[in-house]
């Protein structure tokens, strides 16, 4: 079952936004993308909140995330949060088998 992580990057001065630029334009991100599991990596801005940047971040499970975790960018990754001081908070979803009553919700 897949795992998708909502990460909230928070900052002053539209540092959260910096950092996901950066992230973007080192090449940090791509890497990520192309990792083994990673199903998706994309940045967001809440349109109420200028100082955060969301990363939906989905991953194939939960070993794929945990190598993810192990690799050596992680560090590189901190720096990036450290220069931007950053505060963050997590939510992590797991998917589930159906939709239940929801697919009556959906428009495709």
């Amino acid at each position: 079952m897949s795992i998708t992580l909502h990460l909230f990057y928070t900052g002053k001065n539209n540092n959260a936004q910096k950092f996901a630029n950066e992230m973007e334009s080192s090449g940090i991100a791509d890497q990520i993308r192309n990792e083994d599991g990673n199903l998706s990596y994309k940045y967001y801005q809440p349109l109420d909140n200028k100082n955060t940047i969301l990363l939906i971040d989905k991953w194939k499970n939960q070993s794929s995330l945990d190598e993810h975790h192990k690799s050596n960018m992680m560090n590189d990754i901190s720096k990036l949060r450290e220069k931007y001081d950053l505060t963050m908070n997590l939510e992590m979803f797991q998917e589930i088998d159906g939709n239940g009553d929801n697919d009556s919700y959906i428009r495709s």
